[in-house]
């Protein structure tokens, strides 16, 4: 198959996944794997895993990362754009409109807070599945909420990049005796040198934007600098990107209550949870900030999958980075539980009215196992009925 055809395969498969994509970043790796694994057999089990493991270790969307990765081996860096396009647009345009809603007031205020409050019950769903997987044992437990209790006292943006690199040496002090798993040998269309250039753009913006951002007047380059930092530093996926995303832009660029709609509203789409940004970047700056937002929260995305896979079959292998990685995710947990508190719970809830329909949207997701969009609307409509009455 020619190269053009690839990625015109690549788009239609990874379209077609942004369209049908519900219920967040673990759904989403169940519907890659039956797309490129199971139905198109672009690659095997192992190698999915392994693509998986991957993207749990970088910070970033790992469902994203996954099908940029998988995107990248089909049809080179092209191939991983096309993949991330595909899979991200669908999402981008349904939140970049409901925010020009929300703009000209076309959004009636109760059915926001029937989102609002939704997001409580979201937020707990996410913290309780990554809880189970990612603290298993009594030290990852303790890490997770000595770093809730860190955040909750210092909450702002720089102590979340503390707490993140804290954890990291506390998983490596606890678990780098243990043994780390085989890796597999990816193929790739570009090697060493192109990865290593990517870490040293990533690198680059990661450290210089926040050094120029004072020297440049210019709301489209800080846009890029926050969600570029944002989209660089957050481990765990979408859910995490909720407090940082929170603290740079509240208030000063929006309010509590329009920022914590935007979250509920972009349960109810598939794709990615990042094109949050989409949302947030409309109501920054109009259709210009959507496109500066969106870009900048994915690149690093981008750098990273570029700058690791010609050296993951080295680094999988390395007991010392799987440990630190147990640390992080394990502070991930208390970063989300921090985050379920404020802004979430302190937004959303103003009355025992508010927390009963959270409990009955939390039922729904758990215990129900209702696709998230349809608990989003159920919610949302509870939400404003309880509003009017």
């Amino acid at each position: 198959m020619k190269r053009k055809e690839r990625w015109v395969e690549i788009l239609k498969a990874s379209t077609k996944l942004g369209l049908t994509s519900f219920g967040g970043p673990a759904a989403h790796i169940g519907y890659f794997r039956d797309e490129y694994v199971h139905r198109r057999k672009w690659l095997d089990d192992k190698a999915y895993a392994d693509l998986v493991a991957l993207c749990q270790f970088l910070p970033g969307p790992a469902s994203s990362q996954v099908g940029i990765s998988i995107g990248m081996l089909r049809g080179g860096i092209m191939g991983g754009f096309l993949s991330w396009l595909g899979f991200t647009l669908p999402s981008v345009i349904a939140l970049m409109i409901f925010a020009m809603l929300i703009s000209s007031g076309s959004v009636d205020i109760a059915w926001l807070q029937g989102l609002k409050i939704v997001a409580v019950a979201v937020v707990a769903h996410a913290l309780l599945g990554m809880g189970k997987s990612l603290t298993p044992d009594v030290q990852r437990l303790m890490i997770a909420f000595g770093a809730a209790i860190a955040i909750l006292l210092v909450p702002t943006a720089w102590a979340q990049i503390v707490v993140i690199l804290l954890t990291g040496v506390i998983g490596f002090l606890l678990y780098r005796r243990e043994q780390a798993p085989d890796a597999v040998k990816l193929a790739l269309t570009f090697g060493k040198k192109t990865g290593l250039a990517a870490w040293g753009i990533f690198g680059a913006l990661l450290i210089g934007l926040p050094l120029v951002r004072p020297f440049i007047e210019s709301s489209a380059f800080a846009i890029f600098d926050i969600f570029y930092r944002v989209g660089a530093i957050v481990f765990g996926g979408g859910h995490v990107v909720l407090p940082m995303l929170e603290r740079e832009v509240v208030p000063d660029w929006m309010t509590a209550d329009a920022f914590i709609a935007g979250y509920g509203a972009a349960q109810a789409v598939p794709g990615p949870l990042f094109t949050l940004s989409a949302y947030l970047g409309q109501l920054m700056n109009g259709v210009g900030g959507v496109l500066i937002a969106v870009i900048a929260m994915f690149l690093p995305s981008f750098l990273l999958v570029i700058g690791t896979l010609p050296f993951w079959s080295v680094i999988r292998t390395k007991p010392g980075i799987q440990a630190a990685l147990k640390g992080i995710n394990a502070g991930v947990v208390g970063i989300l539980l921090a985050a379920l508190y404020d802004p979430v719970f302190t937004s959303a809830i103003q009355g025992p009215v508010d927390f009963a329909i959270a409990i009955a949207a939390f039922g729904m997701l758990v215990y129900l196992k209702l696709a998230p969009w349809k608990v989003v609307l159920i919610t949302a409509f509870l939400g404003a009925l309880a509003y009017a009455l």
